[in-house]
């Protein structure tokens, strides 16, 4: 039973990968993922807020020229190289120690750290960059035309400096999806991974302070995922990887049919352990076998919807048929 696929155009042996997150911050268990049958693990983000934090934290100052003038730029540089240097050591331990892809993941909001942190990914051996883009319009002033520019200077930038495959991570949360995943595709990138889990609030009633919500997606959360792959994935120009409440074999599964290129999991993992990763391998060639599937092109995409199809019409068919009970 033949599980391999191509991922951003590397070899993969599964089509299940370690999604970006705390389980994939350390060598010990990136064997363990690879022992149980990974296709590829993507790193914890790195994320420019704690770039800020650690140099905040080291120079100990509100308003640090002040205090070191001019010299404040070489002391926080030296403190920001300083807490990537674990990071770039895991990568490179990574790339001795494992044969499946290893994929950096990055997550900033200034422009000149994405092209700063995309450059050093490089350097540090990264078979591949994700880059979780999760830019929202939080603010009024902030327009869907500021939105799309900033995606476009992004990539382009970052498209021209780097030599390894890019894939973006974004969010559920487009005002036209279909039509800004589709021309985001032809920018030359090489995958795309649907979606981004946005850190949610919730309110303490008691103290009236807010504070996060569960962290972990829930089963339910697959489908919003699904649906969107089963319309974007044979418009759209480059691999997509499904994201957010992936909890079985049989979800595996359901995404391949969609069309997804791969299948990230996480959530999954923090309840089950770090084995699970065999359990959804072994529960994706069971199912293979008994539909009688040699390899995973003979059934994927069976299920999405084709470029000569409508999707509204195909969505619409499914409300009335299975809500107002129009048969």
């Amino acid at each position: 039973m033949d599980t391999s696929t191509k991922y951003l155009g590397l070899q993969l042996k599964s089509p299940i990968i370690a999604g970006s997150c705390g389980l994939t911050a350390n060598i010990d268990n990136l064997v363990k993922l690879e022992e149980a049958g990974a296709g590829a693990v993507i790193l914890k983000s790195v994320f420019e807020e704690q770039i800020i934090y650690d140099i905040k934290r080291n120079t100990t100052v509100m308003a640090p020229t002040d205090n070191y003038g001019v010299s404040y730029e070489y002391i926080a540089q030296h403190v920001a190289d300083d807490s990537m240097a674990k990071y770039f050591s895991l990568i490179r331990e990574a790339k001795k120690r494992l044969t499946i892809p290893v994929i950096g993941s990055i997550n900033c909001y200034s422009y000149e750290n994405w092209l700063t942190y995309a450059t050093k990914f490089v350097e540090a051996g990264c078979d591949a960059l994700e880059l979780n883009m999760a830019i929202l319009a939080y603010e009024p002033s902030t327009s869907a035309d500021d939105i799309e520019r900033t995606f476009n200077n992004i990539i382009n930038t970052l498209r021209k400096a780097v030599s390894i495959p890019i894939s973006i991570k974004v969010s559920p949360y487009f005002t036209d999806m279909a039509k800004s995943m589709q021309q985001l595709s032809w920018m030359g990138i090489q995958g795309m991974t649907m979606f981004n889990k946005s850190m949610q609030i919730d309110i303490d009633t008691d103290t009236m302070t807010l504070k996060n919500a569960p962290k972990l997606s829930n089963p339910d959360e697959i489908y919003n995922t699904m649906r969107w792959v089963v319309i974007l994935s044979k418009i759209i120009r480059c691999d997509i990887s499904a994201s957010t409440g992936v909890y079985t074999a049989d979800d595996v599964v359901k995404m391949l049919l969609a069309g997804a290129g791969t299948v990230q999991v996480v959530s999954c993992l923090y309840k089950n352990g770090l084995e699970y990763m065999r359990t959804l391998n072994d529960g994706l060639r069971e199912w293979m076998a008994a539909k009688g599937y040699e390899n995973i092109n003979q059934f994927r995409g069976k299920m999405a919807v084709r470029p000569s199809e409508k999707a509204s019409i195909w969505m619409r068919t499914q409300f009335m048929k299975y809500f107002a009970e129009i048969e």
